[in-house]
């Protein structure tokens, strides 16, 4: 294990350095601090960084709201404590339905009183009831179902679901809601991140009050009961001016969904060599220290990875000047009115914004909802930077990327440039490239429509002639040069070599699984503790709930170099005529089944896990249809039992809990594991 340096000894090992490059002895050279940001992204080092809290800071890191998981730890005061299972806000379905629940909050006063939630249950039959039987399918329940994840409510022109309300979209992220300052889904449960102060040691290089914060959505989910948390590091935030290597935001990712910890790096790096403006990546050993708690603990190899902000758009573009948002919604550019209200939470600019460019986003908002399919053709030039748009989706399709603007509208940022008055499309969270997002993708993931469900915005620019045959043209040109199988297989090999160290210091357990994903041989992905609704084989510590998998797609995603070699092939196939691919269809896969059966109607969104759950809630059999009265009762005897009897209203929190303690799929493969769960591991 190297050790970090202290300033005193990183002067010497400087001056030894230099004198080594006099006298040419290469193996003693010392790498210098960073002077600019190339510096910082070194695709062949390992930077240490050394974090140093006090124990009130370190106390103060930990996220406001949120409870426990359902099938994993409980709630506050461990498993079984108050809250019940998963506590009350927690990671379960309340994280998918609770949002859509409020939406029936009229006067908005935070609460749902009883005609507020049981005329919802009318609403939501009377809505998903399609042939006006009385009765919902199984089909119409999960279809309803999937509607509900970014379902925004109705009113005003178009709504987030377009014209007329909501519509069907299947998976996909919400904004956020509520009074919560991020989008994505540990925001959905209620959880916020704050910074607190600590100092940094970079690699010998020291920082004072520096501001450290967890972030991340899956992968915060997925790594809260461990001390590997992502991290994002401000050093300007508390003391101004404050930079290393120019750069004010260091973003330190922990790949826990990753056992090779590659994607997100040899991804970014294709986006890169595609043409695809892309923040740059290294690696890091990161040590924390905090007094009477850790002593230089190491939790383990990170990637470093470049903030999308100004210093990375007047690098890349020249200019500071430039609009920075990071959307989140499958309904990306629908008209939603003149009022920039409606849209600034689904947009996410991140800094202000002037009027002109507010407006730019809603004249191109109402553009690709209301032109005609002529005017869109010959306009949409004008709006969107064809040709680094067909880069942006021939790299993400070819990666087979479902978690991004294809299926869950999220991790991506959009950039309006400032001369062209055009907008970009950048990459952002790529750990579940190279086809391992388990809700759909794969190697055979259609290049003609790759998306999932409704995405009106897709749908017409995969229409226009002129981005269509750039699209295809920069596919082609990608499979035959950065896509090279055998191109991308030496990046596996040359990174595992520098990485492999690191890894093995983390545990024996994950070096073995690394040698199995570096290999390119299928591994299991380790899931959340507890097994809760994403893959995963059983939880890992006592108490845990069996896992399972999630269907089909678990047993069939494969590691980079299983992965490169037959999407290569397929996308040839593809180009040449002779395959059509897998589409999606707008219901989740088709062709070899996916969760609902092959293309089976509701698709693969929340409602193929949620239904069971509703369908036993409401006392009807297992894939039996539910009736209006069946369905008004439950939602009565819900009202009651959440808190309403007592008090005549629901609050949200109390909504949250009795949906996680009712409504969490039980005993399903892939679904949320018993209660109880198990406390917090211990590293």
């Amino acid at each position: 294990m190297s050790h970090e340096r202290n300033p005193k000894r990183n002067a010497s090992l400087k001056r030894l350095g230099a004198a080594a490059a006099v006298l040419g002895l290469a193996g003693l050279a010392v790498a210098a601090t960073p002077a600019k940001p190339a510096d910082v992204f070194q695709n062949a080092r390992i930077w240490t960084i050394h974090l140093k809290f006090t124990a009130d800071q370190w106390a103060a890191i930990e996220p406001k709201g949120g409870g426990g998981f359902p099938g994993g730890p409980g709630g506050p005061g461990g498993p079984g404590g108050p809250g019940g299972p998963g506590g009350p806000g927690g990671f379960g379905p309340a994280m998918i339905v609770a949002p859509a629940f409020m939406k029936a909050d009229a006067n908005k006063d935070g609460k749902l009183s009883a005609a507020e939630f049981n005329g919802l249950g009318n609403a939501w039959f009377t809505a998903w009831d399609k042939q006006k039987s009385g009765k919902l399918t199984t089909e119409q329940l999960r279809a309803g179902l999937n509607t509900l994840v970014s379902m925004p409510g109705p009113g005003g022109p178009g709504g987030f679901g377009g014209p007329g309300g909501p519509g069907g979209e299947g998976p996909g992220m919400a904004p956020r809601n509520g009074s919560s300052k991020r989008n994505g889904i540990s925001a959905m449960s209620g959880i916020d991140f704050q910074y607190v102060h600590a100092d940094l040691d970079f690699d010998g290089a020291q920082f004072r009050d520096v501001a450290v914060r967890y972030k991340g959505n899956n992968s915060y989910m997925e790594s809260r009961n461990s001390i590997k948390k992502s991290l994002k590091i401000d050093l300007n935030k508390y003391v101004k001016g404050q930079k290393l290597a120019g750069l004010t935001k260091i973003n330190l990712h922990n790949n826990v969904t990753d056992a090779s910890w590659m994607n997100e790096p040899l991804s970014y790096g294709l986006f890169r060599d595609a043409g695809v403006p892309s923040p740059r990546t290294s690696y890091a050993r990161v040590f924390v220290t905090v007094p009477g708690k850790y002593d230089r603990k190491y939790f383990g190899l990170y990637s470093v990875v470049e903030d999308i902000d100004k210093h990375f758009a007047e690098e890349r573009f020249g200019t500071r000047d430039g609009a920075i948002f990071k959307p989140v919604g499958q309904n990306l550019f629908t008209d939603m009115g003149d009022d920039w209200s409606r849209y600034e939470r689904m947009y996410d600019p991140k800094e202000d914004l002037t009027e002109a460019q507010k407006k730019r986003v809603i004249e191109f908002a109402r553009f690709v909802s209301s032109a005609s399919d002529g005017a869109f053709a010959s306009g949409l030039k004008n709006y969107l930077d064809l040709d680094e748009f067909a880069r942006f989706m021939a790299a993400t399709v070819w990666l087979s990327n479902m978690d991004s603007l294809l299926s869950m509208g999220q991790n991506y940022y959009v950039y309006l440039h400032p001369q062209s008055n055009k907008f970009q499309f950048l990459p952002w969270d790529l750990d579940h490239s190279f086809g391992q997002f388990p809700m759909g993708g794969g190697t055979e993931l259609s290049i003609q429509r790759p998306w999932q469900g409704q995405n009106r915005f897709l749908e017409r620019v995969f229409q226009v002639d002129e981005f269509k045959k750039l699209y295809l043209a920069k596919l082609a040109e990608m499979n035959k040069t950065v896509g090279d199988p055998a191109r991308i297989s030496k990046q596996v090999d040359e990174t595992a070599a520098l990485i492999r160290p690191a890894v093995k210091e983390e545990s024996a357990e994950k070096l073995a699984r690394f040698e199995k994903a570096v290999s390119g041989q299928q591994v299991e992905p380790s899931g959340f503790p507890g097994g809760e609704m994403v893959p995963g084989g059983p939880g890992d510590g006592p108490g845990g709930g069996p896992g399972g998998r999630m269907g089909p797609r678990m047993g069939g995603m494969k590691p980079i170099k299983g992965f490169v070699g037959p999407r290569s092939q397929s996308v040839a196939a593809q180009l040449a005529g002779k395959s059509q691919g897998q589409a999606t269809n707008g219901n989740g896969p088709g062709g070899r089944g996916g969760f609902g059966g092959p293309g089976g109607p509701g698709g693969m969104g929340p409602g193929m896990m949620l239904a069971p759950a509703f369908q036993q809630a409401m006392g009807a059999a297992q894939n039996a249809p539910i009736t209006r009265e069946q369905f008004t009762r439950a939602f009565t005897k819900w009202f009651e039992s959440w808190g309403g009897a007592k008090t005549g209203y629901l609050t949200e929190e109390q909504l949250r809990s009795g949906i996680n303690r009712d409504l969490a799929p039980r005993g399903m493969p892939g679904g949320f594991g018993p209660p109880g769960g198990r406390p917090p591991m211990q590293q």
